[in-house]
């Protein structure tokens, strides 16, 4: 049997103050840390992955103090998981902080020379793994800069293993329909540059699969035959208003060179294969 790697995935833990949308609860962000450990303790306890992705938003922005202190403390619950651990800098995560501090909370310094500053690439098993960093410039567009595109592109081109691209917003084109967060606002859901970044993937011709949060639903679409998953919040309401009720998602992938199925657990059951 091929080598398999297994990788868990959370994501918009949003650790703060209580959030709503147009008048509804839309997340249980009081109950972040609690299922952040529960999170921790099922990954240590039945999955034991090799590797624990944290696709971004881990607080609910407040002020820079609150924020500092609030994504450490995400962080530190995370750091418990027994696996490799890599975050992705979602857009409430840069409101109040730095990247130099993001990075030294995350126990890490920005790679060297013309690298942007909130991306790694990494190989992991068989895999070699890209973080992009998406930037919402707030409530107008999210976009990736020209030197991040320019580092993606030679990465991609130097590294030819199979590859797993992570971010926090979405390089898909999804229907929005019925999203309570995004539909009629893709421009601030879906990546402004996605089409260059999705052309480079096809013609590297071994990018797997694409990771995302962001949009606060488990949601699979698949173009010239690349999958890009994204995984719900960890903290979304899944009722209409309050008082109610968290998803508590999480995603397991078990890759091999072969085949990657991807289980969503939580409340939002889902299972997604993928062979190549």
């Amino acid at each position: 049997m091929p080598s398999e790697l297994v990788v868990a995935f959370v994501t918009d833990l949003h650790f703060g103050p209580e959030a709503r949308f147009r008048g509804k609860l839309r997340k249980l962000t009081a109950h972040g840390p609690e299922l952040a450990r529960a999170f921790v303790e099922r990954m240590n306890r039945v999955v034991r992955p090799d590797l624990v992705v944290n696709l971004g938003d881990d607080i609910e922005d407040e002020s820079h103090d609150a924020d500092y202190e609030r994504y450490a403390a995400c962080v530190s619950i995370l750091r418990q998981a027994d696996a490799a651990l890599v975050h992705v800098a979602g857009n409430h995560d840069t409101i109040n902080l730095g990247a130099a501090e993001l990075l030294a909370i995350q126990g890490r310094t920005a790679l060297q020379g013309e690298t942007p500053e909130l991306c790694a690439s990494f190989d992991q098993g068989a895999f070699h793994f890209i973080v992009l960093h998406t930037q919402e410039h707030q409530d107008h567009e999210i976009t990736v800069d020209e030197l991040q595109i320019r580092w993606l592109e030679a990465d991609l081109s130097s590294h030819l293993k199979p590859t797993i691209v992570l971010m926090h917003h979405s390089a898909s084109e999804q229907d929005l329909r019925g999203n309570p967060w995004f539909e009629g606002r893709a421009h601030v859901g879906l990546v402004r540059e996605r089409a260059r970044i999705r052309q480079l993937f096809e013609q590297s011709r071994h990018v797997y699969a694409v990771f995302n949060g962001h949009m606060h639903w488990n949601h699979l679409d698949v173009i010239h035959g690349i999958p890009y998953i994204t995984v719900q919040s960890l903290i979304e309401n899944l009722d209409d208003d309050a008082p109610g009720r968290a998803a508590s998602a999480y995603a397991v992938a078990r890759m091999t060179e072969q085949r990657i199925v991807v289980e969503l657990g939580g409340a939002e059951r889902a299972r997604y294969q993928i062979d190549y």
